[in-house]
């Protein structure tokens, strides 16, 4: 008809920017659960398809293999503490652990973050690939950046020696759950830990 101002229909399978990036949220929040609940092993990208409701190939087109699809849970699970990590960075260095440890325990301790955080740490207890996966991406973004800023001797192995420190008590309090450690008090596991990470990154 002469003049009309229908609107065209989108063709059959394509999708929007918003359906994509929702797409891609549903699965990527798929994969962190299958993770959490049958470990990085058990967990296979077609599992991960059907869950979602979507395709195996759409999964490969978002995300790759599934240890790719495992750095991207990792990298949102720690995504708060990457963002953080120039505050953390920010001020005195003689304070830099106290704040490097209260990022990372505020983490633990919310519920929303503290989730992912067990499938990700669980995973990488686990299986290899998932465990270099987990120390490529937290030595890239957060050990690395830290380490530079201390201008010290050893300072990778200091932020190495710190990180170690604080996920060693995280295991213990929440995945491993030890008492007297599970149920203490958070700020006092903090004003415990915190000198001891500051004497890894800046001690003798």
């Amino acid at each position: 008809m002469t003049g009309s101002t229908a609107t065209p229909r989108r063709g059959r399978g394509r999708r929007t920017r918003s359906e994509a990036a929702d797409t891609r949220a549903r699965i990527l929040a798929v994969a962190r659960e299958e993770f959490s609940e049958r470990g990085y092993e058990k967990t296979s990208v077609r599992g991960i398809a059907k869950a979602a409701g979507v395709d195996s190939a759409l999964v490969h087109h978002y995300f790759g293999t599934k240890e790719q699809i495992f750095g991207a849970a990792v990298e949102v699970a720690f995504a708060p503490a990457f963002r953080a990590r120039d505050d953390i960075l920010d001020g005195p260095l003689d304070g830099v652990g106290e704040r490097l440890t209260r990022t990372i325990f505020g983490l633990w301790e919310n519920p929303v973050t503290r989730a992912p955080l067990l499938a990700i740490v669980r995973s990488a207890v686990n299986n290899e690939t998932a465990a270099a996966v987990f120390r490529r991406l937290v030595a890239t973004q957060l050990l690395r950046r830290i380490g530079e800023q201390l201008d010290l001797p050893d300072a990778d192995l200091r932020a190495e020696l710190a990180a170690a420190q604080l996920v060693g008590v995280a295991m213990m309090r929440y995945v491993i759950r030890i008492e007297p450690i599970a149920s203490a008090d958070a700020e006092r596991i903090i004003e415990r830990v915190a000198p001891v990470v500051q004497g890894h990154l800046t001690g003798p």
